[in-house]
Order: structure tokens, then sequence, then C-alpha cells
């Protein structure tokens, strides 16, 4: 039976020492990407708007990966000013910061395009829009500083191929997508003629899908979607590239629409 990465293998790893942020940590994909960083020898500062459940996912890290530091801090996306003081603590207490992983979420949909709820709109404007703008405005210099600073975000296919009743959501998406690219875009201007050293990618998903969701629907195929585990696979990975390669890049995990 084989077992994990060998302190050889970890030492070999990007992310050794880094210090990466995950923003929206408590979810299933939240705790699996916790999980893959610590693997590879991150430090890793995790928050959530759910106090318990970030608990439980930075403990499940912790466990899994003795001697990993993986913390936690509730903070409220919604503030900039929240936001700010969670990077600017983070820089202070680890000396760098090398990554910030957007795992905010959510979702609202209708039935048809004429039945689109506008409140559904307001909602998501602040968990897939605000939220963005709050963390990378926030974390910004710190990645710029850093010589391996990446910014992530996780969208969806949806946000290049819009349908009738996901008019909200594909269009929120499509926002943070297009902020994300002009921080890219930052970062490319920083580098000047040697190119940036930081970057901002997309790794784009039709849908994601975990262990409990299997067991709930034991008989769906949840064709196309993207285990949780590969995802936090392919966000490790970002860190092996080189940040011209993938900076203002989208990054497919599913088939482009």
């Amino acid at each position: 039976m084989s077992g994990g990465p060998t302190k050889e293998a970890r030492t070999m790893s990007a992310l050794d020492g880094a210090v990466v942020a995950v923003a929206g940590a408590a979810g299933p994909a939240g705790r699996a990407t916790l999980l893959r960083l610590a693997e590879a020898g991150a430090t890793v500062v995790a928050s959530d708007a759910d106090a318990a459940r970030l608990a439980e996912a930075v403990d499940a890290a912790r466990y899994a990966h003795g001697g990993a530091t993986v913390t936690g801090d509730t903070v409220d996306l919604l503030d900039l000013d929240a936001a700010r003081a969670w990077a600017d603590r983070t820089e202070k207490e680890f000396g760098r910061i090398d990554g910030l992983v957007h795992l905010v979420g959510g979702w609202r949909g209708s039935a048809s395009f004429a039945k689109t709820d506008l409140g559904d709109w307001d909602v998501l404007e602040d968990l897939l829009i605000r939220t963005v703008q709050h963390t990378s405005l926030a974390f910004q210099e710190g990645l710029q500083r850093s010589d391996r600073g990446r910014y992530l975000l996780i969208s969806a296919a949806g946000a290049s191929k819009p349908t009738a009743g996901n008019a909200a959501y594909a269009a929120a998406k499509a926002a943070a997508e297009a902020w994300t690219l002009a921080l890219a875009d930052a970062f490319r201007k920083a580098g000047g003629e040697e190119g940036p050293s930081s970057a901002a990618a997309i790794l784009v998903v039709k849908a994601l899908v975990h262990d409990a969701m299997r067991a709930e629907r034991p008989s769906a195929k949840f064709a196309g979607f993207t285990d949780v585990k590969e995802l936090a696979e392919a966000i490790a990975g970002v860190w092996e590239r080189p940040a011209p390669e993938v900076n203002g890049n989208r990054l497919w995990l599913t088939e482009k629409p």
C-alpha cells in the first residue's frame, strides 16, 4: 500500500514554505484544498464566514498532516477593511504571502429567463463579485512582493456560455473573471520587461462533486463535474508553472463550452 508523499518529495514542492490564504475554506472544495496545500508543505491561512465549519476544516488538515501549520480566521469578506486586515495580519505573522485561493461561492437560478428573480443578483453580487474585489484589493501588494505570488479564482463554464435560467449566476461569474483578469494585467505591468513574478488565473469547472454528493445520489453520473480533490490538485499545480505562463489565463478543468 502506498503512503503519502515523503519528506523529500515535499521539499521539492514549489509550495514548500509558501504562505497561502484560502477564502471560503469551510466547504468541501475548501477542505480538499487545505489538505492538498498542507501536504505540499505550505503554511495555510484559512478563512470562512462559518466559524464552526472552518474550525472543523482546519482541524482535519492539521490532523492529516502532522506538523503542518494550518490556521483559521473568521473574516467578513464583504467588508474591505476586514479583508485588508486579514491580509496585513497574515503577512505580518508569517513574513510573506504567496497565494490567495478564492473559493467563496453560491448559486441561484430560475426556471426560465423571464422568471429570473433580481433578488438573486443582489445575493450573487455580494458572494461572487464583492468578495473577489475585496480579496484581490487586499492581497495584491503582498502577492506582488512575493517571487511566487498567485491569485486563483474558481469559476464556472457557464460564465462563458450562459443559459436562460442562470442569467444572474453567469453574469456574476463573468464579472468576477473580468475583475481577476484586470488584476492579472496589474501583475503584468508590475513585472515590466522581465515579465510578471506573480500571477492571477482562473480555474474553470462545470461544477464540483464530492464524496457526500455521490453517497446521496449513487445513481447520478455527474458528467463533466470536477471532483474537489482534482480541483485541489490543479490549484497546487499552478505553483509548479511559471507566472507568465498562467497569468491572465483561464485554466480549464472541463470541456470548453
